[in-house]
């Protein structure tokens, strides 16, 4: 009878080892897979084409061997003659109860103007080539929001993403505005319309560490409702060696005043010791059908007298931007008509290298989303 016994006890205990073994497996799976499914892959590539009706459409020098840069408008990204590559674009997010991440990672020309200013992104081999955003947030309650990091630049309507923008070249106020921020940031949920934001940051698109050891402060204000919002944005801070600070303050905002009709505004006024621009933007847009829509931007960039930032110490640069977007399932086709005018200064070229002072150009961008 006590051999029977033992037995049982043994095959009791072998048992009870097996049953608690698979339990923690199976916990261990489930919190795994809970893991998993808070994380987020998403992204875009894009590509286009892009040529002047009454300019260059190839890289020249002059006799002094200098490469001639108005074939071009002088806005940032889509820039380059014939067929062109934008960028490939990779979003690793995380999103748990209380702390997350973004790991948003780019690779391409596009890419490669978006991080112009950290300091190592002249070396291949350093992460701010393909670094666009990467940061971490800590929901300190349901109001507040704590992220240290990089992140793209809560100043301006337009974004670096080309799935996120409307016009598929971009605008010269966003072009000669911040892109990128490295540093804290608190945002603020005041109730269901109205939001804050107060941070402290690097000097603008050092993202990598700052390298002169000064900061600057940024502040937003926000409201939105279901047909629209609008931002008020603030950034100041001394960003070289030299003391004097930078001033920015912008207004976005952008409504949905009918089902087919959209309106978008874009204000904003740049300072550094009496250089810098003024500027203002409109974006109207209509959509015909689910898939079809059609946007107008038109844009007003004057830089003022003390020191120009694009194309001369006193230059207005009006641009018109007509731009289609055919969306089938992830796909986005984008034709464009630019037409580029500077009043104080002659940057183009025509085809026999003399300058002129407009440019008018074609584009058609494809994007894919994921």
């Amino acid at each position: 009878m006590s051999k029977f016994n033992f037995a049982n006890i043994r095959l009791f205990l072998v048992l009870s080892m097996v049953t608690v073994l698979n339990v923690d497996v199976q916990a261990q799976e489930e919190e795994e897979e809970s893991f998993l499914s808070k994380i987020s892959i998403s992204g875009t590539v894009d590509a286009y084409y892009r040529a002047n009706f009454n300019g260059l459409n190839k890289e020249d020098v002059n006799d002094a061997g200098d490469e001639f840069l108005g074939t071009a408008p002088g806005s940032s990204f889509a820039n380059l003659p014939g067929f062109a590559l934008g960028m490939a674009n990779v979003i690793i997010g995380y999103e748990g109860e209380k702390v997350g991440f973004v790991a948003d990672l780019v690779y391409g020309p596009r890419g490669a103007d978006a991080v112009f200013n950290s300091p190592q992104a002249g070396d291949f081999y350093r992460s701010s080539n393909i670094i666009n955003q990467l940061y971490m947030y800590y929901n300190v309650s349901d109001n507040v929001r704590l992220t240290l990091g990089n992140f793209n630049t809560f100043l301006g309507y337009e974004v670096i993403s080309p799935a996120a923008n409307f016009n598929y070249s971009t605008s010269y106020l966003f072009s000669y505005g911040p892109f990128s921020h490295t540093g804290l940031k608190a945002d603020f949920t005041i109730d269901e319309n109205w939001s804050a934001m107060l941070a402290v940051m690097n000097p603008t698109d050092y993202t990598e560490y700052n390298p002169i050891g000064k900061y600057s402060f940024g502040g937003q204000l926000g409201y939105s409702n279901d047909a629209g919002s609008a931002y008020l944005n603030l950034i100041y801070g001394e960003q070289t060696m030299a003391d004097d600070a930078l001033f920015q303050i912008d207004l976005t905002t952008g409504w949905d005043l009918s089902d087919t009709f959209y309106l978008g505004f874009n204000g904003s006024y740049q300072t550094t010791d009496g250089a810098g621009f003024a500027g203002a933007a409109i974006y109207p847009q209509i959509s015909t059908s689910d898939s079809f829509a059609i946007g107008l931007r038109a844009e007003y960039f004057n830089e003022l007298e003390d020191g120009g930032v694009v194309y001369n110490a006193d230059a207005t640069t009006t641009a018109f931007t007509l731009t289609g977007s055919y969306t089938y399932g992830n796909l986005i086709v984008k034709p464009e008509l630019r037409l580029d005018s500077v009043d104080g200064a002659e940057p183009f070229v025509d085809s026999d290298l003399m300058p002129q002072d407009n440019l008018s150009s074609f584009i058609i961008a494809a994007i894919y989303s994921f």
